[in-house]
């Protein structure tokens, strides 16, 4: 064992950084591709810093290695750990679907399993007919006429 150790002393380097090899690197080759298809620069920024989270969730793991499992687990971290908005999660989800659709080549199933962020509900802002005259006749004299020309 030590022979071989002296015979081969590049059994005790590590393997090769991606750098090292001059094989471009994951980040880059992501940049590539947005810049390719011609997304914006803030889409690249939003899509890169999302890529990059996932990344550093699952312990720098390489997304290849990874698939529906962790991307769920992601998504679903967003929405109950971190409480993002319903908007947020969808970007990140969209970021994800990039990196492995278009750079990693490597299409994924429907994420069924995935907590979504709970969208705000929306109330009307439209008062009913009724509710309007009330108002105009609340106002005052001159206010009346305000109110009436803006509704």
């Amino acid at each position: 064992m030590v022979s071989d150790i002296v015979e081969n002393p590049s059994s005790l380097s590590p393997s090769p950084s991606p750098v090292a090899t001059g094989a471009p690197r994951l980040l880059d080759l992501v940049r590539e591709r947005l810049r390719l298809k011609h997304y914006s620069v803030r889409t690249e920024k939003a899509y890169l810093g999302w890529i990059r989270r996932y990344i550093i969730h699952h312990g720098r793991r390489h997304p290849a290695n990874m698939g529906r499992r962790e991307v769920e687990a992601f998504l679903t971290s967003l929405a109950v750990e971190r409480d993002v908005s319903a908007a947020t999660q969808g970007q990140a989800l969209s970021a994800i679907l990039f990196l492995y659709r278009e750079v990693l080549e490597q299409p994924l199933p429907w994420l069924d399993e995935v907590t979504r962020a709970k969208r705000p509900a929306r109330l009307p802002s439209v008062l009913l007919r009724a509710e309007v005259q009330r108002l105009i006749a609340a106002a005052d004299d001159p206010l009346n006429l305000i109110v009436s020309l803006l509704h």
